[in-house]
Formats: C-alpha cells, sequence, structure tokens
C-alpha cells in the first residue's frame, strides 16, 4: 500500500497547511516542465499528485486513514489537483506568480531582437581554408526618427493602464483551497507594461524598420556542408534599447571535382597507367595546397593509399590537419594498336599467360567466309 504521508513526506498528524507546504516544494522539484525528458521525475510528479489529492480533501484523507487505499476505490484521481497544464500555473495558483522571479513594480520596454538564419554557398577550398564572405541580410534597425522609442519627439512611452506595469493580468477565483489567482499576458500593451500614446510615424511605434544591410563575416577554416556558425549581436535590432539577436549562417558546401572529406581528411583517386603500375614512376597531382609528386612503386596494386602529412582540412580547434589520402586505381587500355597488341602478347608468352588469340582482320574473315561458298 503506497503511504502518501511518506510521499509527502508529512507526519500523519500534519496540518493541511503543512500538506500543502510539503507539495508545493515536490512540485517544483519534480514537475515536468522542469524536467524534460526525466521519465523518473514525471512519475514522482504523478505520485505526488496524487498524494496530495488525497490528502488534501478532509473526505478522502479520513477514508484513507481508516482503510487506506481500498477506502479510496472508485474515486478518480486526477493527474493534476488543479487541473492546470504547466508549473507556471501551479505557482501561479499558489504565489500569484513566478515566486523564483525578481518582483518588480513595472516590467521594462526592452525586448531582445529576434535572431536570424540563412544559408551561404561556399566553394569546396572556401570551406577547408576559410574565408570572408559579404552577405546582404534584411534585418530590423532601431527608428533614426525616434532613436528606436517607438515614440513621437517630445513624447515618451506611458505605464500601461490597464495592467499598471506590471505586463499582466491577474484572474481570481475561488476554490475549496480558496483564492487562486491565474496570469495572463496583457493584451492592452502586449506584456510590456507600457503604453504609447503618440507612436512615431516612421516605425509605427515599433522603435525599429526593416532595411537591406551588407555584412561582412568570416568563417573559420575546417567546417564542413550543413555547420551552422552563429555571429552574436548580427540579428535583428531589440526594441525599445534590447539587446539585439544573433544571426545563424548555415554552410552550404559546393563539392569538389577531384576531393573529397573522411572527417579531416582529404581523399580522392588517381588513375595509374598499367606500365606505371607494373614498372613503377613518379605521377604529378595538383592539391589544394599546389601540386605534389606521387610516387609509384613497382607493381602497385589498385587501392594502394598514398598518405600526404598535413595536407588534409585544418583542425577546427586551429591545431593542425588532417592527411591527404591519395587511392591509386590501375588503369588497362581499352584501345592499343597492332604493335601494343604484340608486345603485350610477347610478355604473355614470357610469363606463360594464355590469353585470347588476335581478333582476325576484316579482310580474312571476309576471305574465309567467301571460300564456304
Amino acid at each position: 500500500m503506497t503511504d502518501y504521508y511518506a510521499v509527502l513526506g508529512v507526519g500523519r498528524d500534519a496540518t493541511s497547511e503543512e500538506i500543502k507546504r510539503a507539495y508545493r516544494k515536490l512540485a517544483r522539484q519534480y514537475h515536468p516542465d522542469f524536467n524534460s525528458g526525466d521519465s523518473h521525475a514525471e512519475e514522482r510528479f504523478k505520485e505526488v499528485t496524487k498524494a496530495y489529492s488525497v490528502l488534501s480533501d478532509p473526505e478522502k484523507r479520513q477514508r484513507y486513514d481508516a482503510f487506506g487505499e481500498a477506502g479510496l476505490d472508485g474515486q478518480p484521481m486526477p493527474a493534476d489537483p488543479f487541473g492546470f497544464g504547466t508549473f507556471a500555473d501551479v505557482v501561479d495558483a499558489f504565489f500569484g506568480g513566478d515566486p523564483f522571479a525578481t518582483r518588480t513594480r513595472t516590467r521594462s520596454r526592452a525586448r531582445r531582437g529576434d535572431d536570424l538564419a540563412m544559408r551561404v554557398r561556399l566553394e569546396f577550398s572556401e570551406a577547408v581554408f576559410g574565408t570572408s564572405k559579404d552577405i546582404r541580410v534584411r534585418t530590423m534597425v532601431p527608428c533614426e526618427d525616434c532613436g528606436g522609442q517607438g515614440t513621437q519627439s517630445g513624447t515618451a512611452a506611458t505605464t500601461c493602464r490597464a495592467c499598471h506595469g506590471t505586463g499582466q493580468q491577474r484572474t481570481v477565483r475561488q476554490s475549496l483551497l480558496g483564492q487562486l489567482v491565474t496570469t495572463s499576458t496583457c493584451m492592452a500593451c502586449g506584456g510590456s507594461g507600457h503604453e504609447v500614446l503618440s507612436p512615431c510615424k516612421g516605425c509605427k511605434g515599433q522603435g525599429r524598420v526593416a532595411e537591406d544591410n551588407e555584412l561582412s563575416i568570416d568563417i573559420p577554416p575546417g567546417l564542413d556542408d550543413g555547420v551552422r556558425i552563429r555571429y552574436q549581436g548580427r540579428g535583428n535590432a531589440g526594441q525599445f534599447g534590447g539587446p539585439p539577436g544573433d544571426l545563424y549562417v548555415e554552410l552550404d558546401v559546393a563539392p569538389h571535382e577531384v576531393f573529397s572529406r573522411r572527417d579531416d581528411h582529404l581523399v580522392c583517386e588517381l588513375p595509374v597507367p598499367m606500365t606505371v603500375a607494373a614498372l613503377g614512376g613518379t605521377l604529378p597531382l595538383v592539391t589544394l595546397d599546389g601540386e605534389e609528386t606521387v610516387e609509384v612503386e613497382l607493381g602497385t596494386q589498385t587501392g594502394t593509399v598514398k598518405r600526404f602529412r598535413k595536407r588534409g582540412v585544418p583542425h577546427t580547434d586551429g591545431r593542425g590537419r588532417g592527411d591527404l589520402l591519395v587511392e591509386l586505381v590501375v588503369q588497362t587500355p581499352d584501345e592499343l594498336s597492332d604493335e601494343e597488341q604484340r608486345l603485350l602478347r610477347q610478355l604473355a608468352e614470357l610469363r606463360g599467360e594464355a590469353v585470347s588469340p588476335p581478333a582476325a582482320s576484316f579482310f580474312a574473315r571476309l576471305k574465309g567466309s567467301s571460300s564456304k561458298f
């Protein structure tokens, strides 16, 4: 049997006020709004809520004390005895607002600006080595006519008459527990706590106007396709003196015709002629850093990888670079002259390798077919 007194951490002789205080404390601790994704906290909140719904009701508590949970059979237990959906609703009911917030008479008008997001196209080498880009973005900027205050010259915002500067409207209703207070954003001022009786004509009282701006942004080396970079304070201007938002840039890196990335390594394939693979030699390779010479050992096979240290992508922490990995791919010629075929057949004969006989010429095939008639 569940001990509801133990769940709330109170004694069996606890007063209704002590039970209420215990529930307040545990509701703050375990409410899902404060413990997103924590299944244990969610279960504890349900237990605490169920215990309180019983012990806060004199009739249910009496039956529970006398008969235990059996005395509650047939009595539905609400998940939340107050019917609230969020933790803010719970504390509003008990405290008439957020008990953790600093209480002030009026709210500040200042509002942080919105964040902006955009994609920027980069060439492969630009993403590898980093670059600077000039981008054009439409942002909200402070209104020059009113200095960002949203009011006509010579006037100022006044305290909202509907909410008296709190930015909230409160509703009081009676319940078995007494008065319950719920709050909502003031519809008259939108939660700012202020009214603009003479709005600026340039920005219509918003304190900001939209403007196309050209920004220069630095993109660090080593970033890959799809990475998002945050540029603090480069978003929309705040309202009425509030701080600006941020700009988020997502990189759209174009593929390279030769190289690709494997983490911080650069990878490519290098075609190797059959003769060079068999006899050895050197081949040129143009890399992102310039031309390199690739040594091909005698008897090289397809799949052999040559590693060039510190010729890859710079590490994002600024310490060193990855490597360049060159995979050798042996190429077999598909068109041979008569002389090349003759020499290869000599080689096959020397190595004891059976090859297909040479194809008959066109005139030989024509002569053979005419002899049948």
